[in-house]
Order: structure tokens, then sequence, then C-alpha cells
């Protein structure tokens, strides 16, 4: 199966080169001021999108981590039901690399977009890439995705909520998530149908920093409050085609 061109790039590879080095440190500096650090919130995305999995009696075979960046959530999506293999996308080359260095084993695989192979994935996971992507190229995005996933395949999209107030000042203090162009939960929704995705569930998630942890109990009852610092859209591909 040969790979096809993307319809979209994604965020500017050249942006996301310079921080190669730093990523994980400039991440770090943001989420800091919740007093967690990055893997918490990547461990945490990933056990609720497995959860709504075992809630649907779904596995997924095959996941796409579009947007990997270093490839530090990748591994964690090996931990899904039934993963077993998962390929991690990003338009950096630095990043691919780093990536590659840290994590590519077996199971776990790193390419830039345009060597996606269609229709190959179960699932799609993407997190706080879509901030990045020029408003313009959202849509050709969203069918990149979209041509990778089968015909009823999941995209667990996650972006950060614009409406929390501690959101927005987290992303004041990552270099390269100042100038990103926030979408509400409304707008990825909106984008997510004009793609020709289902929407199967929309969740908030994040409620409560480290100091709250006792009152986190409460997040799942609390999920469809748009008070999280994150939200997650799960959608579905009807047909398997690209847009």
């Amino acid at each position: 199966m040969t790979a096809r061109e993307p319809v979209s790039t994604g965020p500017d590879a050249a942006e996301f080169d310079e921080y190669a080095d730093s990523y994980e440190e400039a991440l770090q500096r943001g989420v800091s001021l919740s007093g967690e650090d990055s893997s918490y919130f990547a461990v945490e995305r990933v056990a609720w999108v497995g959860r709504q999995l075992e809630r649907m009696g779904l596995r997924a075979p095959s996941v796409l981590d579009f947007g990997c960046g270093t490839g530090s959530t990748t591994q964690h999506l090996l931990k899904l039901p039934g993963t077993e293999s998962v390929l991690g996308t990003d338009v950096s080359s630095r990043l691919i690399e780093t990536a590659r260095r840290e994590y590519a084993s077996e199971r776990v695989s790193f390419a830039t977009p345009a060597e996606t192979p269609p229709g190959f994935a179960d699932l799609a996971y993407c997190n706080g890439v879509f901030h990045h992507i020029p408003l313009a190229e959202r849509d050709g995005a969203v069918a990149s995705v979209r041509d990778a996933l089968r015909p009823g395949g999941l995209f667990a999209f996650w972006e950060n909520n614009p409406w929390n107030p501690g959101t927005r000042l987290v992303m004041r203090r990552i270099p390269f998530d100042r100038d990103a162009i926030t979408l509400s939960v409304i707008e990825a929704r909106r984008l997510l149908k004009a793609g020709g995705f289902g929407i199967v569930r929309t969740d908030f998630r994040f409620v409560f920093p480290k100091f709250l942890a006792p009152l986190r109990g409460l997040e799942p009852a609390l999920a469809k409050a748009p008070a999280g610092a994150q939200y997650m859209v799960l959608a579905r591909n009807p047909t398997g085609e690209g847009s």
C-alpha cells in the first residue's frame, strides 16, 4: 500500500524544527502551573480514550498519532484496548528524528504526513495540534486524518479549551502556543462535521489542578460541563472515503 499526499501539511514545520531541542522543556514550563507535568495529562487523555473504547466494546489494533511531536504520547497509545501498532506523524523532521531515537520500536513507528498510508487506522488521536494549523488549512488537515482511517474508524480530537482562563494562561507561557489560534468546542465539532465525521461524544477534562486532586474523582461526572482545561470530541468516519 502506498502513501498518498496529504491535503494539508498542518502546522509550520520550521517553527517546530526550531523548538525540537527544547520542546518538552517549553511544554513543561506551561503546564507546571497545574502542579503536574505533561506526562500526567498524556496518560490521562489516553486513559479517557481507552475508557470510551471499552464502553463501546471496540478495539483499535492500528492507531495514528497525528501531530505526535517528540513521540512522548505515542508510546502510551499502545495501552489502548487491542492496540498492536502506532504510527506517529509530524510535519517537523527534527521532532520525528527525536521521536524515532527515543520511542521507535517494533510496534511504534514515526513518519511525515506524506508517508501516511491511507485507510490503515482504526483510531486517530491528536492533541493540541489544530490550534497551530492556519484556519484556511484546517479542513484539509481533517480530510488527511479521515483518509488515514478505515470505515467506521474513530478520531479522538483533543484541544485546549479557550473558555478556561487557566488554559489561556498556560498557553501564554509556552513559546510555540502564544500566537496560536484556539478553537472552541463548538468550532471543533463544526469543523469535524464539515469534514464528513459523525460526532459520537464530547467531553471536558482536567477541571481540578493538583492542589485539588482529592476532587478529581468527580471529573467523570463533570465531563459534560465546559469547565475543563481541555476537551475531546470523539468522531466517527462513516465511510472511510476522503473529502
